[in-house]
């Protein structure tokens, strides 16, 4: 005997709704559990999400219930939509809890939005209500110390630790705590750099923190600066010195004593090449002398050619010039007699 359309259909419809039934069984504890909690989700939405859309139905009601519980009421919808673009939907609820309990005005596009931007929400909600310390330099790099110069010469080594809370509104494009710890390093190194000495830092290490609290430095970042505080100060390559006055003073009378010797060495160079070159125009001198002499012979044999000179004129200037020579000679002998 043939089995009839009737039963087959009835067959069909029966495994429908068994089907049917399991499903909403599947989801008629967390419908229970959100509507016994005040945050009351259409069974048709439960459905929904788990056959349709694929969406973990007891993620979605906990952040509801979790939600509703602190006073905030968000729909399902904006749940499932921020899950299926792979967000943190815990994470959002969360800091939107924190956000409203300590009155910090967050919507959950805004909240949303971080998230799929790739920061921590909860933790920027929680920055942003206790503000967190970061060292500056960075631990992570090689130097643990800021290596800043003063206008007197005098290197100093630096720490500085930087209390930043979020700004929530720049967190989306704002830079990180990377650029926030670049910027005031720069900031620590101009201010010392323009300061008249070094003791000025070692006794008034607050101007510098002012300077820098004040040169807005937080523009443009993810976080706002609360404060700026110098934690360490040292004279660089001191360490083991106990007074640093002396040593320092020491080595800058050395400096300079070393830079005068350098000026006098320079100075007697220059007499050396001074001297070098007056006796070589005493021998350019000379070298005239010498040849103007050359041309005295020539001159009177000259004059003789001409008929200006006789004979008897040149036997004259030749006694007066051998008399002379004699009285130059004796002229000596007395003079080195005086002397022995």
């Amino acid at each position: 005997m043939g089995i009839g359309i009737g039963t087959i259909l009835g067959i069909f419809l029966l495994l429908v709704a068994v089907v049917f039934a399991a499903i909403i069984l599947s989801v008629l504890a967390v419908w229970v559990q959100a509507w016994g909690s005040g945050a009351y989700i259409k069974l048709g939405s439960l459905v929904g999400m788990k056959i349709l859309r694929k969406v973990p139905v007891t993620l979605i009601s906990r952040a509801r219930i979790q939600a509703v519980k602190a006073g905030i009421d968000i729909d399902t919808d904006l749940l499932e939509a921020h899950y299926l673009a792979r967000g943190n939907v815990i994470n959002v609820v969360q800091a939107l809890i924190a956000a409203d309990k300590a009155n910090i005005e967050l919507s959950f596009q805004q909240a949303a939005a971080i998230d799929l931007a790739g920061r921590d929400i909860l933790d920027a909600v929680t920055t942003s209500v206790n503000p967190k310390v970061i060292d500056c330099p960075s631990p992570t790099q090689n130097n643990t110390f800021l290596d800043a110069v003063a206008k007197d010469g005098i290197r100093l080594l630096i720490k500085a630790r930087v209390t930043v809370r979020t700004n929530l509104e720049q967190l989306v494009g704002g830079a990180t705590e990377e650029t926030i710890i670049a910027r005031v390093g720069q900031g620590i190194v101009s201010a010392v750099g323009s300061m008249a000495s070094y003791k000025n830092v070692l006794e008034n290490p607050d101007h510098i923190s002012r300077k820098v609290l004040d040169s807005g430095l937080d523009a443009q970042t993810a976080f706002e600066i609360v404060s700026i505080d110098i934690a360490d100060v040292s004279v660089a390559g001191t360490a083991n010195t106990a007074n640093v006055g002396a040593q320092l003073e020491t080595e800058r009378a050395e400096a300079d004593k070393k830079m005068r010797q350098a000026e006098a060495e320079g100075r007697r160079a220059m007499a050396i090449a001074q001297e070098q070159e007056m006796r070589a125009r005493v021998q350019e001198m000379q070298a005239k002398v010498i040849e103007a002499q050359a041309q005295v012979p020539l001159a009177i044999a000259q004059a003789f050619k001409d008929g200006n000179l006789g004979v008897m004129d040149f036997y004259r200037m030749q006694n007066v010039m051998a008399d002379t020579s004699m009285r130059e000679s004796l002229a000596g002998d007395e003079e080195s007699g005086k002397q022995e």
